[in-house]
Formats: C-alpha cells, sequence, structure tokens
C-alpha cells in the first residue's frame, strides 16, 4: 500500500448551493450576519433628525414660545385669565385630537401615560396659568426673566432625570447666558420685583420638568404625539374648568383678544411644542434648552412691536452675548 493512496488522501466535499448554504470561513466579508428575519428597523430612528435639523426645530419652537407673553396679554383683553388658559387648552386639544383620530393614531403605552402626565401638568397646564395669573400684574418684560432661567433649570432637571452629564463648559457657558438674559430683563423691567414673582417661578420649575420628560418621551415617540397625548389626557380637567371660568369671568371679545387666544392655543400650546420636542429629541434635552437664552429678548422684541413697550439701548449688546454663550452651548461636549 502507497501513502497516498492511503486513508488520509484529502477528498472533496460538497457543498449544497443555495440560501442554506455555509460561505467558507476565509471569507470575513460574507461571514458577516445579515439582518434576522422577521425583525423591523429599530422605530426610533425615524423618531430623530440629524443635528442640523434638530436644531432648526427646536429654534422654531423658540420662535413660537417667544410669542407666548404678548399673545397672552392680548388675549387678556378679551378673557379672563382663568378663561383664557382653560380655553386655549381645550382648543389645542381638539386641535391634537383630530390629528390623532385623523392618522388613526394608537393609544400610548401604559408605561408612558406617567410621563405624559407631568408633559400635562408642566406644560399644558402648570405654566400657563402660572404665567398668565403673573402678567395680570406684571409686564412682558418682567415675566422673561423666567424664560432667562428655564433654560438653565431644564439642563439640571435633565441631568438629574437622564443622567447625562454636560461638560464644564457647557455649563459655564449656559450659567454666563442665563446671568446676562436675567440682568438685562431685570434692567429693563426697571430692577423692580412684583408680587408675580412667585407665580413666575413656580412656573418656571413645573414647565422644565414638563420639557424634561417631554424631551424623553420625544425619543421613543414623535413629537407631536407628545404633547397630543397630553393635551388629549387633560380634557376631564380642562373643559370644566373653561365651561366654569367662562359662566363666572367677563367675556369681551376684541380683535386682539380672538387672536391672542388663537396663538397661545395653535402656536404656543401645539404647533410651538411640536417642533420643539422633535428637536430635543434629536439634539438632546440640555443642548436645546439653552437656544432658550434667546427668547426673552425676542420676547421684548414683540413687546415692543406688538405691545407698544420700549427697549434700552443695552439689548443689541445682551442679544450679542447670548448669542456668543448659545454657540458655546452648542458646541460643548454634553
Amino acid at each position: 500500500m502507497r501513502a497516498d493512496d492511503s486513508a488520509t488522501a484529502q477528498k472533496s466535499i460538497a457543498v449544497p448551493a443555495g440560501p442554506e448554504a455555509t460561505p467558507p470561513t476565509g471569507d470575513a466579508t460574507s461571514a458577516r450576519p445579515g439582518p434576522r428575519p422577521g425583525l423591523r428597523p429599530d422605530p426610533q430612528s425615524d423618531l430623530r433628525p440629524d443635528p442640523r435639523t434638530g436644531t432648526l426645530l427646536a429654534a422654531l419652537g423658540v420662535v413660537a414660545f417667544s410669542l407666548t407673553f404678548p399673545a397672552t396679554a392680548w388675549g387678556l383683553e378679551g378673557f379672563g385669565p382663568w378663561s383664557l388658559v382653560a380655553v386655549r387648552s381645550v382648543l389645542a386639544a381638539a386641535i391634537a385630537g383630530g390629528c390623532l383620530l385623523w392618522l388613526r393614531v394608537p393609544l400610548p403605552d401604559r408605561r408612558h401615560l406617567a410621563g405624559l402626565a407631568v408633559v400635562g401638568a408642566g406644560v399644558v397646564l402648570g405654566f400657563p396659568l402660572l404665567t398668565t395669573l403673573a402678567l395680570e400684574t406684571s409686564s412682558t418684560a418682567h415675566a422673561a426673566v423666567v424664560v432667562g432661567l428655564l433654560p438653565l433649570t431644564t439642563a439640571l432637571l435633565s441631568a438629574l432625570r437622564t443622567g447625562t452629564r454636560p461638560s464644564r463648559t457647557f455649563w459655564a457657558a449656559a450659567s454666563a447666558g442665563a446671568a446676562v438674559v436675567i440682568a438685562f430683563t431685570v434692567q429693563q423691567s426697571g430692577g423692580a420685583l412684583s408680587r408675580a414673582d412667585a407665580y413666575l417661578f413656580g412656573a418656571l420649575l413645573v414647565c422644565a420638568a414638563g420639557y424634561t420628560e417631554g424631551g424623553r418621551l420625544a425619543r421613543v415617540m414623535p413629537g407631536w404625539q407628545v404633547i397630543g397625548w397630553a393635551l388629549v389626557l387633560c380634557l376631564p380637567l380642562t373643559v370644566p374648568a373653561a365651561a366654569l371660568a367662562l359662566s363666572h369671568e367677563p367675556v369681551e371679545p376684541t380683535a386682539h383678544g380672538v387672536i391672542g387666544l388663537l396663538w397661545v392655543a395653535a402656536g404656543s400650546q401645539f404647533l410651538g411644542l411640536v417642533v420643539w420636542y422633535r428637536g430635543m429629541a434629536a439634539i438632546g434635552v440640555p443642548r436645546a434648552s439653552q437656544l432658550q437664552l434667546a427668547q426673552p429678548l425676542l420676547t421684548l422684541v414683540w413687546s415692543v412691536l406688538l405691545l407698544g413697550e420700549h427697549l434700552t439701548p443695552a439689548a443689541p449688546l445682551a442679544a450679542a452675548a447670548v448669542l456668543v454663550c448659545i454657540a458655546v452651548t452648542q458646541r460643548a461636549r454634553t
């Protein structure tokens, strides 16, 4: 017997062709596992726009929010404070509910209901009510101090809630921007404190909580559904409140009053929050919140154009300083 025709001779093994064939082990590229049958893509991938688009959307939300105080002042010309808050929430819920029904959006998961309740308590009920009560005795310039502190407060609550740890550069720029805005708005309002400050600081806390929770939920569902379901969940409270308030407060609808009511309902309460939450889902709550440093200055511009209030020469300097702080926070690691 020769060694080359012994049992040690190499024999080729037939490999069946077709989809069940195993690629050669030496081909690293073809050996990579592909997507498993039956698995769907991550649904969150379609909910987050790219960072540039997210920044633009968040900025559009800030522009919408900057009109809230002047529009509320207009609304108070024709409606009482309780009527204005309750009716704006009902109108916004009607818009949101119509969209949810038309698109046949399924009910949110039970695990999201607590977060939606926080959003509703903060941005649907708490912030509108407290700021409206404050604007009865406070100017829009003075009330803007709330928004001056809101970005920093939102970033702090977000860090506590989600565990994010922005860099020291981010915190330094955020604190500097808040200081500039507060100093400017206090100087603009004459440096006087009013009894409305308790309402304003309460509004600051509940709104920051609503923004933080809404930004978190916007990572697992579209932003418009976050505010939409929050508005709908508040209907058992806002509908009776609207009926009760309208029956006890005088209503004298004027052109300004109606326009103000429609804007705070459709613009501030729904459309602004839709783009805001979608933007936060894309770039993160801390970074998006710092774009609101520009909101008080925009509010003061609107107050000049719409309400006839006056700005000081310090406005351009404050605006430039705020823009620098915003630029730093957007580039800082979060």
